[in-house]
């Protein structure tokens, strides 16, 4: 091939007059058609072989050829051919001088790393974009690795275009990077923190692309939209974004929220404040008008039996109380409010419900519902919960029991229309 494009080019030059035969004509003829060439199938590769690629991938199907044609994979790769055919070609031309076919060698060899570099870049896309079209993407995001990869890609690829460029080893310029560790260490501290701590956030299931989290010292409280090399996404609630070095979540507490997602159903736990002055014994004719509840006949009636049975042994003096049981009004919207939550269309059956009674303070004897929602969402969440609530404060009269809050004005107004 060597001989028969020598003398093509032979050829050629016999061809023009005599008076053009100057010193070199060979080897700039040479030139020039060489560059002819590629030129020629720069453009054959642009205009047809990727247009056809493209009419291919609108047809195709598979997620793997649309992936690798999205991520340009095949048209970076295609620019290697005329390269190619520039690097076998100089062969072809005579008597160019030494220093300068070395120079157009070192040129087209970092020009080829360069597009080599770029290919496993966008390979590496493509294997990212594959890996999220998994429906269990979400729980091992490679995000990170992927850009890692890239890094080394483009580490190696400066690395040997250097070399070429300099007529140096490779080996040369590795050596001298031990040298200067110390100050990569110094200048890519976070990358490097971020890196580790990516690896173990990963690896260890902390975070997903879509958990919910809340991290207050960095003003996030929102789902995670991406997690890459050196931080992560989060969108907050009110549509702002936080952006948090993936080192700070292994420094710093955070919250996921994730668990109660996954349960099916999110915590109610919210106390009435019931003032402490309206408890007292239910009389007789309360006790009969509260059993016809249907979601305190039963709790009454077995009461009632235990209570008789004490106060028939014990009971010597009725007017006594001290000697006998009775039922309270408090106990029994205890029942009340747990029957109740058991019973609503939208709380979660399978999850704890509880409600219990805490501490006396100033403000009055709180009464936690504690109870879990059907739904996760939380407008749904919010409506069922204010949904309840609306019903104990209004369902607390029945029980003579009240709420407890500080006097307004409208409080001081009646004392004085009083007086």
């Amino acid at each position: 091939m060597e001989d028969s494009g020598q003398t093509f080019i032979r050829w050629i030059v016999a061809q023009l007059p005599e008076q053009w035969e100057i010193a070199y004509i060979d080897t700039i003829v040479g030139v020039v058609l060489l560059g002819l060439i590629v030129a020629f199938l720069h453009l054959l590769v642009r205009r047809w072989l990727i247009s056809l690629l493209n009419r291919l991938g609108r047809s195709a199907t598979h997620p793997w050829y649309i992936s690798l044609l999205e991520n340009r994979v095949p048209q970076r790769a295609l620019f290697l051919l005329p390269l190619l055919f520039f690097y076998i070609g100089f062969e072809w031309v005579s008597d160019l001088p030494e220093e300068l076919l070395a120079f157009f060698m070192r040129i087209l060899n970092a020009t080829m790393i360069l597009i080599v570099a770029r290919t496993a870049d966008s390979f590496l896309s493509t294997l990212h974009t594959l890996h999220e079209l998994q429906p269990d993407a979400h729980r091992r995001p490679i995000k990170s690795y992927i850009q890692l990869g890239k890094v080394l890609v483009y580490l190696i690829a400066v690395i040997l275009i250097i070399a070429q460029l300099a007529g140096q080893s490779p080996w040369y310029f590795l050596s001298g990077i031990g040298a200067m560790t110390a100050i990569f260490m110094l200048v890519f501290r976070d990358t490097l923190l971020s890196l580790v701590a990516s690896v173990q956030l990963t690896n260890n299931d902390l975070i997903r692309v879509g958990d919910w989290i809340e991290m207050q010292q960095f003003g996030a409280d929102g789902p995670v939209i991406d997690i890459a090399l050196n931080n992560v996404r989060v969108q907050n609630w009110d549509k702002t974004f936080s952006v948090i070095p993936n080192h700070k979540f292994l420094e710093h507490s955070f919250r996921n929220w994730r668990g109660m997602q996954e349960s099916g159903g999110r915590r109610m736990m919210r106390s009435l404040l019931i003032d402490i002055e309206s408890i007292r014994f239910l009389t007789l004719d309360e006790v009969e008008r509260l059993k016809a509840s249907q979601l305190l006949n039963e709790y009454i009636t077995k009461k009632l039996e235990e209570v008789n049975a004490y106060n028939q042994k014990h009971l010597t003096h009725p007017a006594v109380l001290t000697n006998g049981r009775w039922l309270t009004n408090i106990g029994t919207f205890r029942t009340y409010a747990f029957n109740y939550l058991k019973q609503h269309p939208h709380t979660n059956k399978e999850l704890f419900t509880l409600v219990r009674q805490l501490e006396p303070t100033a403000q009055g004897l709180p009464i936690q519902l504690y109870a879990f929602t059907d739904s996760v969402q939380w407008a749904d969440y919010e409506q069922i919960q204010a949904d309840i609530f609306d019903h104990m404060l209004s369902i607390l009269p029945e029980f003579h029991l009240r709420h407890y809050q500080y006097p307004s004005g409208w409080d001081f107004d009646k004392m004085t229309y009083r007086s």
